[in-house]
């Protein structure tokens, strides 16, 4: 039986300014008793009752919708609840009272009506409280229920965006590989046993929507020396992980897709090429992952020309919806400069 200690506590506060209200009722229609023994008598009365529901609630075999016994025992509990909780908390009232000389004015002269008074009370009472935290508990359902839905709804919607990302990357590599059989055979074996790294490891990855960074950051490495056997030495890159973000969760296919783009649009249309860094870094409890090329200025993150920039709609798409607004996406570039994209994600939720 799994307890949520904050949520009985919260229940219980509420049980108590509930059980103030009714005193301060009572009070305001016949002050000359004074405040102290209504008082007692609503908390005495109401703290037992709502202890042995609560407790009851737990016992007994309980909707996970309402988090309440379902047909008769939700019921009996109540009706038991108001039983032990008017007779208990009298008794502890009565023994309170007298204890603290709470008592004032003179004694009931009707002893009969003012038992049906407080049973009348007792019942109203509880039913309210018992219809309240039963309402409350079919309302978190559905909060949950809509958050799973929605989180299910996410899943579905990345591994879309990863089904139709994957086939882009294949086609482009592929690409590379035909044209480079024809003019070096040596360096193509190279090139395919580096693409058969690269696709067993998308494989793995196809099977989830989120890896480790360190698994992001082998696939790029994979991936870059596919390019450096094609560019050779017009290729220069390194790749900077701090160990203890290796470990830090981030969605499949997060970075390759953007260095792709860097290498395309800003490295391949120089003679000479360039150099392409991909750093990762924690920042203020966010983590900061850089993709720069000291390409021609319209690389990293720049769409592509003639309605391409496929692969980085998707990347925005997929952190727009695995992440919200919590997910930034920022480029910058200028002609013969190079360019720079920066991706931050909230730690806590990586």
């Amino acid at each position: 039986m799994s307890i949520d200690l904050v949520a009985k506590l919260r229940n219980m506060l509420q049980v108590m300014a509930f059980c103030l209200a009714i005193a301060s009722i009572q009070y305001f229609f016949i002050p000359d008793r004074g405040y102290g023994p209504p008082l007692v008598y609503s908390l005495a009365i109401g703290m037992v009752t709502w202890a042995f529901i609560d407790l009851g609630r737990h016992l007994l075999p309980s909707s996970e919708e309402t988090g309440w016994p379902k047909g008769f025992p939700g019921v009996a509990i109540v009706i038991v609840g108001i039983v032990i909780g008017f007779f208990a908390g009298n008794f502890i009232g009565d023994v309170l009272c007298l204890h603290f000389h709470l008592y004032q004015g003179p004694p009931p002269t009707d002893l009969a009506a003012e038992t049906r008074s407080s049973v009348m009370i007792t019942v109203l009472a509880t039913i309210a409280c018992s219809y309240y935290f039963y309402s409350a508990g079919r309302s978190s359902y559905l909060e949950r229920k809509m958050g799973e839905a929605q989180r299910h709804a996410n899943e579905a919607r990345l591994k879309l965006l990863e089904t139709q990302l994957e086939p882009h990357m294949l086609f482009n590599t592929l690409a590379n590989l035909r044209v480079l059989i024809a003019i070096d055979p040596a360096r193509a074996q190279q090139m395919l046993d580096h693409m058969i790294a690269y696709l067993r490891a998308t494989l793995d990855a196809s099977r989830t929507t989120t890896h480790s960074l360190q698994a992001e950051f082998d696939r790029l490495h994979d991936y870059l020396e596919l390019m450096s056997i094609r560019m050779g030495p017009r290729l220069a890159y390194e790749l900077a992980l701090p160990p203890e973000l290796a470990a830090r969760p981030v969605p499949t296919l997060l970075l390759q897709p953007i260095v792709e783009n860097s290498i395309k649009h800003g490295l391949e249309p120089q003679v000479q090429g360039g150099r392409i860094e991909v750093r990762a870094r924690s920042e203020d409890a966010q983590l900061v992952l850089e993709i720069s090329d000291s390409g021609a200025g319209a690389g990293a993150g720049a769409p592509a020309p003639n309605g391409g920039g496929f692969g980085l709609t998707q990347v925005r798409q997929r952190l727009a919806a695995l992440y919200g607004e919590a997910a930034r996406y920022e480029f910058e570039s200028a002609p013969g400069t190079g360019a720079r994209t920066r991706i931050t994600l909230p730690l806590a939720a990586t």
